[in-house]
């Protein structure tokens, strides 16, 4: 394909925190890219998804959830909102299905206005409202703060409206090259791959502040020379040393469910067998310390063009 025939565009998914921006993105490329958990804030860096159909590249990015600053660590995270906003052709705004508008969509569609910038809008969580006729008001109460291309209610857990997005977003594709390969799903780095998915179990297995206090780094990441296993090795930090208790669990039973439930979704997304080993460090308010941030790979400058 030729640059005359091919078309593409860039799109940023944006909303506030645990609207299902990571769950839509998956839903999208038909496969488990970002992590995603019921606690809010799951998504912590910008995670570009490439879907590539015919002769139409759509490249997503996924932000964090627009929401207070209360660290460093959030403001790393607004900035990687910012920065994806001001560098795609169009966002999509995702918004739960049957609810007000909140502050953080009055501060996305303002962002959209300054940048007179194309955008969806899309009504997440319609299998969890049963009054479907609430959409209604809540579709007029947003057409009435902007001007959207579309309005799509759907269900990213289901199914329900994704293929009805598809086709508004692909009338948002310009002519012009694809700068991924058909095959590329992803531009992230493999080991920051798989710190996200030791994440995610993390937050999926323990509650309250805990998960919001960990980051992962994957220290070795090497395939055997047989080729028989890839073998892995990432340290989670926290920030108190009894939530390292708590992590490591009785006898090590919680780090052991963390280990095996991650090797599980590895070995399926890398399709070969993973041998990883979890280590558990304490680093004090990390979140507010700018080296440990740079360090995990939360550099604001990594946001800049």
């Amino acid at each position: 394909m030729n640059e005359m025939t091919t078309r593409t565009a860039f799109l940023a998914i944006v909303g506030r925190p645990n609207v299902g921006k990571s769950s839509l993105l998956n839903a999208l490329l038909g496969t488990k890219l970002a992590i995603v958990s019921p606690k809010p804030q799951t998504t912590r860096t910008r995670i570009m998804g490439v879907h590539t159909e015919g002769d139409t590249q759509l490249v997503f990015i996924d932000t964090p959830g627009l929401h207070k600053s209360r660290n460093r660590l959030d403001d790393y995270m607004e900035k990687s909102i910012a920065t994806s906003v001001a560098g795609v052709d169009a966002c999509i705004l995702v918004a739960e299905a049957g609810k007000d508008i909140g502050p953080a969509e009055r501060e996305l569609m303002r962002r959209f206005k300054s940048m007179d910038i194309p955008a969806v809008l899309v009504l997440n969580k319609i299998d969890e409202l049963p009054q479907k006729e609430k959409l209604v008001p809540q579709i007029q109460a947003f057409a009435a703060e902007y001007d959207f291309e579309a309005v799509v209610p759907l269900s990213a857990l289901t199914g329900d409206g994704l293929e009805l997005l598809k086709s508004e977003l692909d009338k948002l594709a310009q002519p012009g090259q694809h700068f991924f390969g058909a095959d590329e799903l992803t531009d992230m780095p493999e080991k920051t791959l798989v710190a996200e998915i030791v994440r995610e179990k993390i937050l999926r297995l323990l509650d309250k502040e805990i998960p919001h206090g960990v980051a992962v780094a994957v220290e070795r990441m090497s395939e055997r020379e047989d080729g028989s296993c890839t073998d892995v090795s990432a340290v989670i930090y926290c920030e108190r040393e009894t939530h390292k208790g708590i992590l490591i669990g009785k006898h090590g039973a919680m780090l052991k469910r963390i280990g095996s439930q991650a090797r599980t979704d590895l070995e399926d997304f890398f399709q070969c067998k993973i041998n990883l080993q979890l280590w558990i460090k304490v680093k004090e308010d990390w979140r507010n310390r700018d080296a440990l941030l740079r360090s995990f790979g939360y550099d604001k400058n990594s946001f800049e063009d």
